[in-house]
């Protein structure tokens, strides 16, 4: 996995103009449930945020796409969750690990809508909190919320990363496989 990433983050330091779009996507899967367990596109997006300060490119447009990515791939999950209802434990991952939909119910009943902010940080939870939050039937719009704010935040916070861990790579003179 390590040399795709390597191959996602040259393509990207040489073709700036595909950083947003491949943000997108990187967070999009992330936070998609089901893919998100096999795709760790948390780290390239720390790797490409640290590109923003060795290769010229905007952090706010960056930061913007992740956000969005991040926001539609839990709104895509909520929406499954939804209109699945429980017949999502018949499918895999959940399937295979049924301890999984029930912690998850369990998490969204003691935190609620603060439980999707959590969520967001925490991998196994990341592809199960929205999809409980649709089964549950959790308000619509304070679902969104929750989504959209705790994606800005969470997105600002793997760019910020990568871009503040570049810079002191900078400072100690590690940095030089970006030039």
């Amino acid at each position: 996995m390590q040399e795709y990433s390597q191959i996602v983050i040259e393509f990207v330091r040489q073709n700036h103009w595909w950083a947003f779009p491949i943000v997108f996507l990187l967070a999009f899967g992330e936070s998609l449930a089901f893919l998100s367990l096999v795709i760790p596109a948390w780290a390239l997006l720390v790797g490409i945020g640290a590109l923003i300060n060795a290769s010229g490119l905007s952090f706010w447009p960056i930061w913007l796409a992740a956000a969005a990515g991040a926001a539609a791939g839990d709104w895509v999950s909520y929406s499954i969750g939804f209109y699945f209802k429980h017949r999502i434990a018949h499918i895999w991952p959940f399937s295979r690990h049924p301890d999984m939909m029930p912690r998850g119910h369990a998490f969204m009943e003691k935190w609620g809508i603060l439980g999707i902010f959590i969520g967001r940080f925490f991998g196994p939870l990341r592809a199960t909190v929205p999809l409980v939050a649709g089964i549950l039937e959790m308000h619509y719009w304070k679902f969104q919320f929750a989504n959209v704010t705790s994606a800005m935040v969470w997105a600002y916070v793997l760019l910020a990363f990568g871009d503040f861990g570049m810079g002191i790579a900078k400072w100690l003179g590690l940095a030089t496989w970006f030039h």
